[in-house]
């Protein structure tokens, strides 16, 4: 797969099916267009090209500061698996929302990547402060001659599929659901870092996380059973997000995870972890020893996850 970081670095083929989008998180609606763009691609011997934007357009038109479901990186190497010949990253900037549509689609589209066919979702808007929808783009497909093919919405449970639900439900500590939305566990890609060994006075010791990004959403605060994947083996384990309000005083988030089966030093490591399960909220014991009772109770219930998830 081709990944070109300006429209220069692409090379023009007429030949080419296009869709466009952030596509945060490569959820099942967006997995749908992306299926249906290699598989119109390879039908019709045409190019699949992916044109996408870094950073979020919300945050530079709507100056909101976006907690992503994937960072750059994660969505290319979920791209890549949908066999797409090319991705475009497009770096946005206020100065390009400023164009029409017309002039994307002239300089972007049809004089630089080519086009015989663009794939979009069915609630896409785009060109300046995104007036333009469908029916826009259906104009400009006679005046340019290309094709539109319009993907309905993917629904799950009874709701369709967004970005903006699974940041809601993770920021509720649903990641069961939010799981289902996305075809896969959530995950995070962190550092191990110094903390301050308490874990290890208690019997439980634990890695401190430093996300590697910090514009990922972390989820709700609380006790998860997570499975990790490090030097290219996975292991499971417990996580805790929050201020471990029963030795903390500060408000400072602390992401930790107890990895089961390992108590050499991590620190450097890089590993991602999955969520799988939300245990509890995090609680604020009267002693060390009713936490200690509460941790060995977390610790049981995941084994008996562990036995569920191995043997599905």
């Amino acid at each position: 797969m081709i990944v070109a970081n300006s429209i220069k670095e692409l090379k023009y083929d007429p030949h080419s099916i296009v869709t466009i989008g952030t596509f945060d998180g490569v959820h099942l609606g967006h997995q749908l267009i992306m299926s249906k763009l290699t598989s119109r691609a390879k039908t019709h011997a045409s190019r699949s090209v992916i044109l996408t934007f870094d950073p979020h357009p919300r945050e530079i038109v709507g100056k909101e500061q976006i907690m992503l479901l994937s960072t750059l990186d994660e969505r290319i190497n979920l791209m890549n698996i949908f066999g797409v010949d090319a991705v475009l990253i497009i770096k946005f900037s206020y100065d390009f929302s400023r164009q029409t549509s017309k002039e994307f689609y002239e300089k972007y589209m049809v004089n630089g990547i080519g086009l015989s066919e663009v794939i979009v979702g069915y609630d896409h808007m785009f060109g300046r402060d995104r007036k333009s929808n469908i029916d826009e783009l259906q104009r400009m497909s006679i005046e340019y001659k290309f094709d539109v093919n319009v993907v309905e919405p993917v629904s799950f449970g009874g709701e369709v599929i967004s970005s903006s639900k699974i940041r809601n439900l993770l920021s509720h500590g649903d990641v069961e659901r939010a799981a289902e939305y996305l075809n896969r566990p959530y995950s995070l890609d962190g550092i191990v870092i110094e903390g301050d060994r308490r874990g290890e006075t208690l019997g439980f010791p634990t890695a401190n996380i430093q996300p590697k990004s910090n514009n990922k959403l972390i989820p709700l605060d609380g006790v998860y059973f997570v499975s990790i994947n490090m030097d290219n083996r996975q292991y499971y384990g417990m996580l805790n997000i929050g201020i471990r309000p029963t030795f903390k005083s500060d408000s400072s988030r602390i992401i930790e995870v107890n990895i089961f089966k390992i108590n050499n030093d991590l620190y450097g490591k890089e590993l991602t972890i999955q969520f799988l399960k939300r245990i509890r909220s995090e609680i604020n014991y009267s002693s060390k020893e009713k936490l200690i009772s509460q941790l060995q109770s977390d610790r049981n219930l995941c084994m008996k996850y562990i036995t569920e998830v191995q043997t599905i």
